[in-house]
């Protein structure tokens, strides 16, 4: 599978310039069949979501997503700011196809940044097929704990797609965590950080596709804005799991 991750530099609440960004860099790396945005690619991570976040039957966003999937016939992914009809609001990751769409509400909302407070925490798992790989959704805060992404917990897969606003300060943990989760469950990291600057920091992103030995297939730079292009394989992921098999003595407990 053809890949390319988006390392943008979202500009806040402004939709039509992240859109603009994002349509450059995909010209840029064109033909690809999946492309990945960071977390709340198009405003920016908001924590007080009221008058910033999109409404889901009609964001723009959302629509651009479907539009160009169906265009370049790929898959497009990224999570946005959504308010739903029911007047609540979700960090809402898509992945959006020619045919129509699959979503992961982000499980461990970021408590640190007050997430929780407007936010609704999504409860399950999501596991998406797109030429011929099966993509568990995480978005950021997720990357920290273990037990949720942990391989045949809820599902099994070959990828482990992640998107971000991983800030500056906490950077060499981002290095270390999607490292950690290639290693742990042999899969692959698909992982995608934003650069910039917003109201709560500095972002470096250091966006990054790892193998299933946790060794970095492709890395995007620091603080610059562009599109990574890389390949899975999922030949090469079947060999090596069957030839080191150690998912068969992992531990799975249940979940609380």
């Amino acid at each position: 599978m053809n890949i390319v991750l988006l390392q943008l530099d979202i500009q806040w609440n402004n939709p039509i310039a992240n859109i603009v960004r994002a349509e450059n860099m995909m010209r840029q790396a064109s033909g690809a069949d999946l492309y990945v945005l960071p977390e709340m690619w198009a405003t920016g991570f908001v924590t007080h979501p009221e008058g910033v976040a999109e409404d889901e039957a009609t964001a723009l966003s959302l629509q651009w997503m479907r539009t160009t999937a169906r265009a370049l016939k790929c898959a497009i992914a990224g999570s946005l700011a959504v308010k739903l009809e029911n007047g609540t609001f979700r960090n809402r990751l898509y992945f959006v196809t020619p045919d129509g769409e699959s979503y992961y509400d982000k499980h461990h909302l970021f408590t640190h940044g007050h997430e929780h407070e407007c936010y609704v925490a999504g409860h399950s798992h999501v596991i998406v097929s797109w030429k011929d790989f099966r993509l568990l959704l995480l978005t950021c805060y997720d990357l920290r704990f273990p037990v949720w992404a942990r391989y045949g917990l809820a599902g099994k897969y070959d990828a482990i797609l992640l998107v971000a606003n991983w800030p500056a300060v906490r950077q060499e943990a981002w290095h270390v965590l999607t490292r950690a989760r290639a290693i742990e469950n042999q899969c692959y990291v698909i992982a995608v950080n934003r650069v910039g600057d917003d109201a709560i920091g500095h972002y470096v992103g250091d966006s990054v596709l790892i193998d299933p030995i946790g060794r970095i297939i492709a890395e995007a730079h620091n603080n610059i804005e562009q599109p990574i292009k890389s390949v899975l394989n999922i030949d090469t992921l079947l060999k090596r799991r069957n030839h080191f098999p150690v998912l068969d003595d992992r531990d799975c407990y249940p979940m609380v």
